[in-house]
């Protein structure tokens, strides 16, 4: 082994230029794979984050409206209130400079308990004839707090409430289709005055709702979780996720490559100097072994220095995060968040890589016939 280390590390000072072009090759592609999967997780994360704020982790659906007895407690339960849910038209008359406003959205009408549900948003000023409206509906309608709106059913029922304020959430589906008001003035609204569309709760760890939700809806409820609710969502970025870190570990991939090809024409290069080490006694594995050890000592370097790089250009974006439009991509800004998991797999496939390209040169070396060559 003595013998391979020395050739080895005497080879890659001789040819430092490309040495150090092959190391920053992979260390780059490193670099940008870790940074992508950084600002990807960083959008999952602030995506779901900002669904959560107006979103119940756990929703029972009650079986029968007329009959919704109160669910068992529960230790994972932070918050819990009952609830209306309906749809209807939100209208606003007509004023001097302005125009009339109408616009569709999801009521949801809150029991007692209701601020524990949604801790992030602004409820407390919401009383019996009024409304909270998303910053995205409150635009559209032209209505701002203090003006009056009107709420139409599907029965034709109207009734009258105040705008008391708005809420952003930051997910512009959210914010532009969802209302709160109290479940005294949603029943007023649908004409049912005892009925209950179930109970809303928020979890101390929102990934535990579908157990909870299984352990508490008993014969009277259907538990729905924010998971099953958004399941397309999280499918689609999971899948973002996966097809952003395939395209960009192909830059890993071009970069082993390349180093392969380097060491291939150093072997070609090298090969009357071969077949003289052969010829003096070494073995054909380990002059081979020498060109294969570049190539591992090479990819080691370059995955380390790209970890590195990597983490550095990551916690640059989490300290200057990158401005996106909000009304496409629902975030205003991009956030970062750096989990060691991805950069342990992916030095892991990248030095499976850099192990599979340095068999091109040791097998293009084992090759070589020190008698033909030397004659």
């Amino acid at each position: 082994m003595k013998f391979i280390w020395f050739l080895a590390l005497r080879q890659l000072r001789y040819r430092r230029t490309q040495s150090l072009i092959t190391l920053l090759g992979v260390a780059v592609g490193i670099m940008v794979l870790t940074t992508a999967l950084s600002l990807t997780n960083g959008f999952i994360k602030g995506l779901v984050d900002a669904t959560l704020k107006a979103v119940p982790h756990l929703y029972l659906q009650s079986l029968n409206p007329e009959n919704s007895p109160a669910p068992p407690a529960n230790p994972e339960v932070v918050g819990q209130a009952p609830v209306f849910l309906s749809k209807a038209l939100l209208t606003r008359r007509a004023e001097a400079g302005r125009g009339a406003g109408a616009d569709f959205a999801t009521l949801i009408g809150l029991g007692e308990g209701g601020q524990a549900v949604y801790p992030d948003l602004d409820l407390s000023r919401l009383r019996e004839g009024s409304i909270v409206l998303g910053s995205a509906l409150a635009r559209s309608l032209g209505a701002y707090p203090g003006d009056k709106l009107f709420l139409v059913s599907i029965n034709q029922k109207r009734i009258e409430l105040e705008v008391v304020a708005t809420f952003q959430t930051g997910n512009y589906l959210l914010d532009a289709g969802f209302a709160f008001t109290t479940l005294a003035d949603i029943r007023a609204l649908m004409e049912q005055p005892t009925a209950l569309s179930g109970y809303q709760f928020r979890l101390r760890d929102p990934d535990k709702a579908p157990e909870v939700g299984v352990a508490l809806a008993g014969s009277s409820y259907f538990p729905q979780t924010w998971q099953s609710s958004n399941r397309t969502l999280i499918e689609q970025l999971a899948l973002q996720k996966r097809v952003i870190g395939i395209v960009v570990f192909l830059i890993v991939v071009v970069a082993a490559l390349g180093m392969a090809s380097v060491l291939v024409l150093s072997v070609i290069e090298k090969t009357p100097d071969i077949a003289l080490l052969r010829v003096m006694g070494a073995r054909g594995l380990q002059v081979a072994g020498v060109f294969a050890l570049q190539g591992l000592m090479l990819g080691t370097l370059g995955i380390l220095m790209g970890n590195l790089l990597g983490w550095g250009l990551s916690s640059y974006f989490r300290w200057r995060p990158v401005e996106i439009p909000g009304e496409l991509y629902f975030l205003t800004r991009l956030p970062v968040d750096i989990k060691a998991s991805d950069f342990v797999w992916v030095s892991a496939m990248s030095l499976l890589v850099v192990m599979l390209a340095s068999l091109l040169p040791l097998w293009r070396a084992l090759r070589i016939k020190p008698g033909e060559v030397l004659r």
